[in-house]
């Protein structure tokens, strides 16, 4: 039989998440599994955002708030910028969906680097346009002066996280305010800044220092990693008005939940949380880099809450070995890294965890090398 669905959808691949507690402990009979897959907050929400959700409940049968008002005047306060240069997602996901949907015709062209977050990936295909990868530097970061060469009359979109998934390097300001000037007025650049609250560095750029400056540019930030509200997917955009507009007539409606404003407002509030997370998340990355260091092994100095280790030998072998010793992580086979692994930061017990687990894994023989 014909195909009924559309050719250009039957191109993408189905994302995958990390594997799920439920599900190892499921498949492999284990009572004890730790999940470092999918660079949650180990430290959970705030305790305001907690207290917020509750107060909300009572009202979950009515519809939320379309327009996010209280929200929206909050990030607007907190960002020093008007409201109507805010739009909301049910992740950063969402807005990713929007952009693509808003911005590109068949046979524009979308830039990303490679490897870097998929779902760029998909706003390309779903819009039957032309997806242009950038190879990561041999560092593992954005080859900016690459990207600016990919440029031709059909560009529209170019998107670099920063700092990168899954990589946890950076772009530093210099790079992105050459791109900039060197960009025509037809080609927006997003700068997905989903890590943000996570970096400490002078030459980190703010992508929405660029909106403020009314530059073609769509900073995007998430409630999902440093405010631990992953399982709410609350996610928003930072632009000029002219560009936030056309995303928010395809918008669907009611698209962020009432708990998740709540939450999110709460959240926003507490930036002594998120300076915990933070502190917790650099002593994290210490350990792991010290193990790395007895190991022997390379990695990929990050910026996020996660870090790339070179193990030498196949990923998904590693991957797996790890799994039957309960701690699940992701394997950067899919994304072309093929003896990479991704690891998330814990709490210092789930460190230890992975730590001890993984030394174990990489001693046993029948983890081959590539």
């Amino acid at each position: 039989m014909k195909p009924l669905a559309r050719p250009n959808v039957l191109q993408m691949e189905p994302y995958q998440p990390g594997k799920p507690i439920e599900a190892v402990q499921r498949e492999l009979g284990l009572t004890e599994v730790i999940k470092l897959a999918s660079n949650e907050n180990p430290l959970g929400a705030s305790p305001r955002a907690l207290k917020a959700i509750q107060a909300a409940l009572s009202n979950v049968h009515l519809y939320p708030d379309g327009d996010a008002y209280t929200l929206r005047a909050a990030l607007a306060d907190f960002h020093q910028l008007p409201p109507d240069h805010f739009l909301f997602g049910n992740g950063s996901d969402e807005i990713i969906h929007y952009l693509g949907l808003a911005f590109l015709n068949p046979g524009d062209e979308l830039i990303m680097g490679d490897p870097s977050f998929t779902r760029y990936e998909a706003a390309a295909y779903l819009n039957n346009a032309v997806l242009r990868k950038i190879p990561l530097t041999p560092d593992f970061r954005h080859d900016v002066p690459a990207m600016r060469d990919a440029v031709n009359e059909r560009t529209k979109l170019i998107f670099i996280a920063n700092p990168n998934n899954p990589t946890g390097t950076l772009t530093y300001r210099q790079e992105v305010e050459k791109l900039l000037q060197d960009l025509p007025e037809s080609v927006l650049l997003i700068l997905d800044e989903a890590y943000f609250e996570y970096v400490d560095h002078p030459d980190y750029p703010n992508g929405i220092d660029y909106v403020q400056q009314g530059l073609n540019v769509v900073a995007m930030r998430t409630f999902s990693k440093a405010y631990g509200l992953a399982g709410l997917r609350a996610g928003y955009a930072v632009a000029r008005p002219e560009l936030i507009d056309p995303m928010n007539r395809l918008r669907e409606p009611f698209n962020l939940n009432a708990l998740a404003q709540a939450a999110c407002v709460a959240a926003l509030q507490d930036q002594s949380h998120v300076q915990q997370t933070r502190k917790l998340n650099q002593a994290s990355l210490r350990t792991f880099y010290q193990c790395c260091e007895r190991l022997g092994l390379r990695y990929v100095p990050s910026y996020a809450n996660f870090l790339l280790i070179d193990t030498a030998r196949h990923a998904r072998a590693v991957f797996d070995a790890l799994l039957r010793e309960g701690v699940i992580t992701r394997s950067g086979e899919p994304l072309g890294l093929p003896q990479y692994i991704r690891v998330n930061t814990g709490t210092p017990d789930q460190n230890q965890r992975f730590v001890e687990a993984f030394e174990k894994v990489m001693a046993r023989d029948v983890v081959s090398s590539v």
